[in-house]
C-alpha cells in the first residue's frame, strides 16, 4: 500500500461525511485548484494576521496546471499580492499528494511551515493536524452495507440521507438546487470568448435556441440536455457566478443538466429533486470516500465518471427505481468512464472539460434506461467498480492526471 492511499484511508477511517462536504457552492473554475487552495490561503491569513511575507510553494498538478487553474491568481487574491510570492515547483515528486502547497510564513522574527493538500470538491487536509478532520455523520461507508441497511428498514436511499442528516439536509439541498437552476438560466444566455488563449467561444446558447431543421424528440433532449451542461461548464470557466461542485467544478454540470431537463419535461417537483439529489450525494459521498474526486489523483474518471454516477442514480430516484436498479444504473455509470485521462488543454478547464460534461450527461441518461432492463442481470457491484476506478487512477501514468503533459493538452496546437 503506497503512502499516499495509506493517508487516504487513516483519514477517511469508518462513516462518511455530510453532503455539505460535496456540494460546495463556490466560483470556479477547479475546486482542487482554485477552492482548495482559497481555503487553505484563508486558514493561513486568520492564524498570520501580521505576516510579513508568505512564500508559497505550488507542487505536483497545482504545479503544472496552476496557472491554467488560476490557483495563483486566488492565493494571491486572498492573500494579498502585496505579501506573499508564488513558486511552481514542477520537479519534486516527494510529495504527500499530487497536489501539494507549502506555505512558508515569516512573521515576528520567525518562520512557519504549513504543508496543504487538496484532495478535490473543494477539500483540504493539512498536513500534521489531525484535528482538521470533518464530523462523519454517516455510519457506514459501503454501497452493500447501506443498501442492506435500507431493504431491512423498508426505506430508500434518500431517506437514509435524512435518517443521517437530519430534516435541514433538505434546506441545503434546496439552495444547492436554486444555484444549479441560476447557473443554467445564466449560462445559456451568455456569450463571448472564455479566457486563457485557446479562444473557445461559449456554445450554450446557440445550443439552447438553435433548433435542429428536422429535430426528432430524440434531437431535442439530447441538444437540450447538451446545452444545460455547457451553460454551467462554460459559467465555471469563465469563474462567472457560483455553481455547485457535484462532485467537482470541473463536472459539475453533469447532474444539474440531467436534473433540470427532467424536471421540464416531466413536471417533478422540487421536493422530488431534492431526493434524487440526496441520492446522487450519497453515490458521490461512496467514491470520494472509497476511492478519489480528484483528477490529479485517479484522473478524469474520478471526476466526470462520478459525477455521471451521481446524475444515474439521481435521475433512477427520480424515476422510482429500485435499489438494485440505482445501484446498476450507478455502476455501469463509472464503469464505462474506467481509464479515462485527465488531459486539460494549457491547464484550462476548457477543452475537453466542458464537452465532456455534456457527454456524461446524456450516457447518465442511457445508463438509467439500461438499469431499467438489465440491472436483474448485473454482475459487478459499485462498490467494486469503485475500487476498480481507484486503481486505475493509481495506475494511469501522471501525464495524464491533471499535469497537462500527455493526451490533448500535449498534442493541441
Amino acid at each position: 500500500m503506497s503512502e499516499e492511499v495509506k493517508m487516504h484511508n487513516d483519514f477517511f477511517g469508518d462513516g462518511m461525511e455530510s453532503l455539505r462536504e460535496l456540494y460546495k457552492i463556490g466560483v470556479g473554475p477547479s475546486s482542487s485548484h482554485t477552492m482548495g487552495p482559497q481555503k487553505a490561503s484563508e486558514i493561513i491569513k486568520k492564524r498570520y494576521p501580521d505576516a510579513d511575507m508568505i512564500t508559497v510553494t505550488l507542487y505536483g498538478s497545482l504545479a503544472k496546471t496552476g496557472k491554467g487553474h488560476r490557483t495563483d491568481y486566488i492565493i494571491e487574491q486572498t492573500l494579498g499580492s502585496d505579501k506573499c510570492k508564488i513558486e511552481f515547483n514542477e520537479t519534486e515528486t516527494d510529495i504527500p499528494h499530487p497536489n501539494t502547497m507549502k506555505f512558508v510564513v515569516h512573521h515576528a522574527g520567525k518562520t512557519d511551515e504549513v504543508t496543504v493538500i487538496s484532495i478535490g470538491g473543494g477539500d483540504i487536509r493539512i498536513i500534521g493536524e489531525s484535528e482538521s478532520k470533518p464530523e462523519k455523520v454517516y455510519s457506514l461507508r459501503s454501497f452493500a452495507d447501506i443498501a442492506a441497511h435500507c431493504r431491512e428498514r423498508d426505506i430508500r436511499l434518500c431517506d437514509y440521507v435524512e435518517e443521517c442528516e437530519g430534516g435541514e439536509i433538505w434546506d441545503y439541498l434546496q439552495t444547492v438546487w436554486d444555484c444549479m437552476k441560476q447557473s443554467i438560466r445564466d449560462g445559456i444566455k451568455a456569450e463571448g470568448e472564455l479566457f486563457g488563449g485557446l479562444h473557445v467561444q461559449r456554445k450554450a446558447k446557440q445550443l439552447y435556441n438553435k433548433r435542429h431543421i428536422d429535430e426528432s424528440a430524440e434531437t431535442r433532449e439530447n441538444r437540450l440536455v447538451c446545452s444545460y451542461a455547457f451553460a454551467v461548464s462554460e459559467q465555471n470557466a469563465a469563474c462567472s457566478g457560483k455553481i455547485v461542485t457535484a462532485p467537482t467544478c470541473g463536472s459539475c454540470g453533469v447532474v444539474p443538466s440531467v436534473l433540470r431537463y427532467v424536471q421540464e419535461k416531466r413536471g417533478f417537483s422540487d421536493r422530488e429533486i431534492l431526493r434524487a439529489l440526496a441520492v446522487g450525494g450519497l453515490i458521490g459521498n461512496l467514491v470520494k470516500t472509497n476511492a478519489s474526486i480528484s483528477g490529479a489523483q485517479a484522473g478524469c474518471q474520478a471526476e466526470i465518471g462520478t459525477a455521471c454516477a451521481m446524475a444515474s442514480a439521481a435521475l433512477a430516484e427520480l424515476f422510482s427505481m429500485d435499489i438494485g436498479q440505482i445501484e446498476y444504473a450507478a455502476e455501469v455509470a463509472v464503469e464505462h468512464h474506467l481509464g479515462l485521462t485527465c488531459d486539460p488543454v494549457k491547464g484550462l478547464v476548457q477543452i475537453p472539460c466542458i464537452e465532456r460534461n455534456a457527454v456524461a450527461a446524456m450516457r447518465a441518461i442511457n445508463a438509467v434506461n439500461l438499469a431499467n432492463f438489465l440491472a436483474d442481470s448485473r454482475k459487478i457491484s459499485f462498490d467494486l467498480v469503485v475500487k476498480t476506478m481507484y486503481e486505475t487512477g493509481k495506475d494511469l501514468s501522471c501525464r495524464y492526471r491533471e499535469t497537462s503533459e500527455g493526451g490533448l493538452a500535449k498534442l493541441y496546437c
